[in-house]
C-alpha cells in the first residue's frame, strides 16, 4: 500500500502524518483492494474558520480513481469527513460485486 501525502504551501507534523497513515490503514483494512493513497492538504485563503481542505484520492484495481474533496477547521477534521466519504463510495463499489 502505497500513501503519499502532500503538503501545498506548509510543512506538515508527524502528528498529522501519523494520523492520516492511521485513518488510511484502517479504511484499506476494511478494502484490501485498494492500492495506493494520494492525500494533498493545503490552507484556503482568506485565512477563516473552515480554511483546512483536504483532497484523498484512492486507486483501485478495475474501478475508477475515488476522490474525497472536504474543508474543515482543522485537517484532522477534514480527512475525518474524507474518509466518510470514500467509506459509502467503497461500500457501494463492494454491494455491486
Amino acid at each position: 500500500m502505497e500513501i503519499n501525502i502532500k503538503a501545498i504551501h506548509f510543512d506538515i507534523s508527524e502528528k498529522l502524518t501519523s494520523f492520516i497513515n492511521k485513518k488510511i490503514e484502517k479504511l484499506t483494512r476494511r478494502y484490501p483492494d485498494v492500492m495506493s493513497a494520494e492525500i494533498s492538504l493545503k490552507v484556503v485563503k482568506p485565512e477563516t474558520s473552515l480554511n483546512k481542505q483536504a483532497i484523498v484520492s484512492l486507486s483501485a484495481p478495475q474501478e475508477a480513481n475515488l476522490v474525497a474533496d472536504k474543508t474543515a477547521d482543522t485537517f484532522e477534521e477534514a480527512i475525518d469527513l474524507c474518509m466518510e466519504a470514500l467509506d459509502k463510495q467503497l461500500e457501494k463499489i463492494k454491494n455491486k460485486k
